[in-house]
């Protein structure tokens, strides 16, 4: 049977009486500076893979968390990309300036324009990371947001921001439902909703945290990123 991931008691509290930063910067010192992973399966599943306690993986259905950061990811290898550690020729961590060859601005990038890649998808690949914390947890977890994805997150941003909300003030419920794209490959399309607003005094704390991984979120490099399916495409891109 899949295992639920549900809140607890505890809430967010647990971040009261730590602080994150000293114990990162003291911890990770000269150790990977990456986050561990909540994986989006390809093929169209509906079981997110999250770090279990054991540290070995676990397959979830859902789960509840607090996002604390999200910013673009894009992502341009300019031979076919099959996997592996090698960094893009191009990238860009705010979706607006690419580094590297050819670099620029990405918004008028040849690269970035649908019908430059593969089955009409666009050569530099958009995803969307995102820091995520579950309750009673005090280190926060990574999520690549695959392309597929980006539309239903932009909706529930907005949906938030309608009612004067940003994405640090709820804990967020995700889940996964099979969607098939244009060219009739399957693949796995992640869902938002509220699950419960914080209190006061959980945001608070949540907001403090917010801004030490905003800060750290630079230092996670590329190759952080997990080979998965590309729902554009069908075929292996950067996760």
């Amino acid at each position: 049977m899949p295992n639920e991931i549900t809140t607890t008691t505890q809430g967010f509290m647990s971040l009261a009486n730590n602080d994150i930063a000293a114990m990162m910067a003291e911890e990770l010192d000269g150790l990977d500076a990456g986050f561990e992973r909540i994986k989006i399966p390809a093929g169209g599943s509906t079981m997110f893979e999250v770090p279990g306690e054991d540290g070995e993986p676990e397959s979830v259905k859902e789960f509840s968390a607090v996002i604390l950061y999200h910013h673009p990811l894009h992502s341009y290898y300019a031979t076919k990309y099959t996997g592996g550690n090698q960094p893009p020729n191009c990238a860009s961590f705010d979706g607006v300036t690419g580094e590297g060859s050819p670099g620029g601005a990405c918004r008028k990038c040849p690269l970035n324009q649908f019908g430059s890649g593969e089955n009409g998808a666009k050569a530099c690949k958009n995803r969307r990371r995102i820091y995520v914390l579950r309750e009673g947890e005090i280190f926060p977890l990574l999520l690549s947001l695959p392309t597929g994805s980006l539309q239903e997150f932009t909706r529930y941003i907005k949906r938030l921001l309608s009612r004067g909300r940003k994405s640090n003030a709820v804990a967020t419920r995700f889940t996964l439902r099979k969607a098939t794209n244009a060219g009739g490959i399957a693949y796995s399309q992640a869902q938002f909703a509220i699950d419960r607003n914080l209190t006061t005094e959980e945001h608070a704390l949540v907001e403090k945290l917010a801004e030490q991984v905003k800060a750290y979120a630079r230092r996670v490099g590329f190759e952080d990123d997990v080979p998965t399916c590309d729902p554009e495409t069908g075929e292996v891109a950067e996760a």
